[in-house]
């Protein structure tokens, strides 16, 4: 099977596609035939050197989040079958044809979802979907989000709208129509964040971090209750306001919620394709955090 390594720390460039054998499913696994793959900060943190935890092994596959097509079943397998379309978190491997995983992990694809989305929102729905729950955001909440216009960001959003809250949402000015469609009223992020924000005549009650930098500072400053502060980025600043890491584990049960609200068109998310071949340019479009959209690889058409 085709595969994105990399033989050392470094640069996108550091990437290739090569061969390698195909892996087979052991005992409770199934092997999905990958259509479509997403690309998280995750991976440029781990292909960079910066992930010291995660362990790496030269050449090293890469990738968290599939969506394909089962194409064999390890033994012991009874609820799924060859050819269930299906979606979910993996480790480090994501980025290939083929991958092997736990079938209860699995989450299965309805059909009004396309493979492209379904990968896009694997993490961002898991993520999101933790941090919301873990903030406590409902009916009667302002939520800030920074970075609106991310995919956790996205996903939060439409998620918080749907529990009843009111969004603001930071992205640069040319996303700002962006974040309208996705129910949220935008703000510039930045420096004038504050000022904007009190303008707008809403009190936030409750933020959500996936930009870094001054936005923890910058909720707090908005009088938002530092336990009501939750960050999927910046441990550093949540350890110096008092607010919270709110990196929610992987749920497929909270995977597939999400995805049954995409299917029913409540949840949307905008994709950026590239193709395996091009994986290079994929890791480069997430580096540059101007992503128009979740970054995803089409491993076949």
């Amino acid at each position: 099977m085709r595969a994105a390594v990399f033989d050392r720390f470094g640069p996108a460039d550091v990437l290739h596609v090569v061969h390698i054998p195909d892996p087979q499913p052991g005992p409770g696994e199934v092997r999905v035939r990958v259509l479509a793959a997403g690309v998280q900060p995750f991976d440029v943190a781990v292909r960079q050197g910066n992930m010291p935890w995660a362990k790496v092994e030269f050449p090293q596959t890469i990738g968290q989040e599939y969506a394909g097509v089962i194409d064999a079943l390890g033994a012991g397998v009874r609820d799924l079958a060859v050819g269930d379309p299906v979606l979910g978190s993996t480790m480090l491997n994501g980025h290939a044809e083929l991958v092997v995983v736990a079938a209860e992990n699995v989450v299965r694809k309805p059909r009004e979802v396309d493979f492209p989305t379904a990968a896009a929102l694997v993490a961002a729905a898991q993520t999101a979907g933790g941090a919301l729950l873990e903030l406590g955001v409902g009916p009667g909440d302002v939520l800030l989000v920074h970075a609106a216009a991310g995919s956790v960001g996205t996903v939060a959003t439409q998620l918080a709208r749907l529990a009843g809250a009111t969004v603001i949402g930071s992205a640069s000015p040319e996303n700002h129509d962006r974040v309208r469609r996705q129910g949220a009223v935008p703000v510039t992020y930045g420096p004038g964040l504050v000022s904007e924000v009190r303008e707008l005549g809403l009190q936030p009650t409750v933020a959500l971090d996936g930009a870094g930098a001054e936005a923890i500072a910058q909720s707090v400053q908005l009088g938002i209750a530092p336990e009501r502060i939750g960050t999927v980025v910046d441990d550093k600043a949540a350890a110096e306001h008092g607010a919270r890491v709110v990196r929610a584990g992987r749920d497929p049960k909270r995977l597939a919620h999400v995805i049954d609200l995409a299917a029913q068109g409540k949840v949307r998310m905008p994709v950026q394709a590239f193709p395996l071949a091009d994986v290079v340019d994929a890791h480069r479009a997430v580096e540059s955090r101007h992503s128009h959209g979740k970054v995803v690889l089409i491993v076949e058409p």
